[in-house]
This record gives structure tokens, sequence and C-alpha cells, in this order.
């Protein structure tokens, strides 16, 4: 069983899977799913869509030097079957993974210190600027604002007291 690689997202295609794609020159991209196969078609380059195993790696949020990452590779050696063989071979891979996944974790918490640290300084600085740009700005002079006087006005205006004035539609006031 040959398990393909995805030809913009670098996922996993099983047999029976997927579509491909042969260009006249009879090179063979295989895609895990039609949304590859249409960013493929649009051009896009798989480094800068951020989905993309691709652009993690770029981005160096995954690791891309690493000895276990060898061991996907495909390889074409057609060997004879052989139950032990397939027994080791079942067991090395778990062992792998085990390791892959530990290296994975460390890497992750390397990372996210690397990022905490930048966050905290950031912060710092940004605390720091505006510490020094409220030291730079001159104090306010206190000056008095002049209080305005409030004007009484009678509740009831002329125009409401005399008939006809101020109505309309013929209201009579009580």
């Amino acid at each position: 069983m040959r398990i393909e690689k995805c030809y913009f997202c670098s996922t996993n295609v099983y047999p029976g899977h997927g579509s491909a794609f042969v260009r006249n020159d009879a090179k063979v991209f295989r895609f895990c799913t039609s949304k590859c196969h249409k960013n493929f078609k649009m051009k896009r380059n798989p480094r800068k869509v951020r989905w993309t195993k691709a652009f993690r790696k770029a981005a160096g949020k995954e690791m891309t030097i690493d000895s276990t990452i060898d061991f996907e590779k495909r390889r074409n050696v057609p060997v004879r079957y052989d139950r032990e063989l397939v027994q080791t071979t079942i067991k090395a891979m778990r062992r792998i993974q085990e390791i892959r996944t530990k290296r994975e974790r460390a890497f992750f918490k390397n990372r996210m210190a690397v990022a905490r640290a930048k966050q905290k300084a950031h912060r710092k600085k940004m605390l720091d600027a505006a510490k020094t740009s409220v030291k730079l700005q001159e104090p306010v002079a206190t000056t008095t604002v002049p209080v305005r006087e409030k004007i009484k006005v009678t509740a009831k205006s002329r125009s409401a007291l005399v008939p006809g004035e101020g109505r309309s539609m013929g209201m009579d006031l009580d």
C-alpha cells in the first residue's frame, strides 16, 4: 500500500482517496481534496497559504530539520514479505512516532517561550514609552473657566395665557 503526499498541502493521500492531475509532460500531481486542487489551479503558492504544511515550515511553526522526518520519505523498493520484518517495522514506526511527538512538544514549548519573551519585552517597551510620553507633556495650566449664570424663565409663557395664541385646531385650555 502506497501512501502519497498531497502536492499542495502535504497531507497523506491514502489509496482510493483524493484526485490526480497529470500534466502534458507526464508529471503527476496528487491532491487530497478539491480545495487543494482548486488552489493549485488558481496558481497559489502553498508557502503563502496559511493552512498548508509548507507555510508552517517556512514560518518556523513546524520542525524542518529532524531525523524522524527522514523515515516518512517515500521508498519505491519492493521488499519480499516477511512476517518478522513487518513486526519489527511496526515496532520501529511506533517508537519513531513517540520520539517525534516528544520532540514536537519540546519544539512547541521553546517556540512559545520565545513568543512570551517577545511579548513581555514589547509590553515593557510600550509601558516605558507611555511613561516617557506622559513626562514630556507640559503641565496644563489651571485656568478658571467662567461660569455662566442661568437665566430664569417663567413656567407659563404669555402666549399660553392669551386665548387663541399658540394653540392649533381650536383646543381650549382649562
